[in-house]
């Protein structure tokens, strides 16, 4: 029900916002309570969307075999009360960083608990799946300043919200029909393939644009600059 290689995926760029706030002095406390609110996070996201779209992965062909609640393998009870409980640790744990990370907490959640429903009434869908992504390096400097004072964790949010804006779009591709077929949206079905993938492209340009700028306003040195190019060719290769 819940693929911890997703969490995986996601937590370099909060670490990457935990580091830029701790400079020379890290906080191993902080570090932890970051690793658990992305777990809990991104569990409680994943496990909803499972939940929400239980109805709709049972008539998809694609999902209705392989995900867990249309193949009876998981109750739907079972993971709504999954979500609750990793909802009340997420916000929980954010009790123990500070006041803006615990006040700011619901919204968070809402985020990305909320995109579970988007596809269902706009193709910007993606969007908001980038959005809830996004705020990983955000949260986690904040998690270590409690303020925001630096437009470096903002860029490398811009990243986030591209980079998974742009390959959500091409995952997406597999259930065009279907989306057609069940009145649901996405960037494909509005815009048909070839046009779906030029502006995932265009996401990823920016992608690239918005790490450059971070890489030069931060003055990052060589091993930054070695893992742009191995990540730009990642991402040009998967659009070949």
């Amino acid at each position: 029900l819940v693929k911890f290689s997703h969490t995986i995926f996601a937590m370099p760029f909060a670490l990457i916002g935990f580091f830029l706030a701790s400079k020379s002095e890290i906080n191993w406390n902080i570090l932890v309570f970051v690793f658990l609110c992305m777990i809990f996070a991104r569990s409680a996201a994943m496990a909803f969307n499972r939940y929400i779209d239980r109805d709709i992965d049972t008539a998809n062909p694609r999902t209705s075999e392989i995900r867990e609640i249309p193949n009876g393998s998981i109750k739907a009870n079972s993971a709504l009360i999954f979500v609750i409980i990793s909802s009340l640790l997420f916000i929980g744990t954010t009790y123990f960083i500070n006041d803006i990370c615990f006040y700011l907490s619901p919204i968070a959640l809402l985020v990305v608990l909320g995109y579970s429903y988007t596809k269902r009434f706009t193709s910007l869908c993606h969007l908001v799946l980038g959005l809830g992504l996004s705020l990983s390096p955000i949260g986690a400097y904040l998690a270590v300043t409690g303020k925001f004072d630096d437009i470096i964790p903002v860029l490398f949010s811009l990243v986030v919200l591209f980079w998974v804006s742009g390959f959500d779009i091409i995952y997406s591709l597999q259930d065009e029909e279907f989306d057609k077929e069940q009145k649901l949206h996405s960037i494909p079905v509005l815009l048909g393939k070839k046009n779906a993938l030029n502006l995932s492209k265009v996401l990823h340009f920016l992608t690239f644009s918005a790490l450059s700028i971070a890489g030069s306003l931060g003055n990052f040195g060589l091993y930054y600059w070695i893992g742009f190019l191995i990540f730009s060719a990642l991402l040009i290769y998967q659009h070949t």
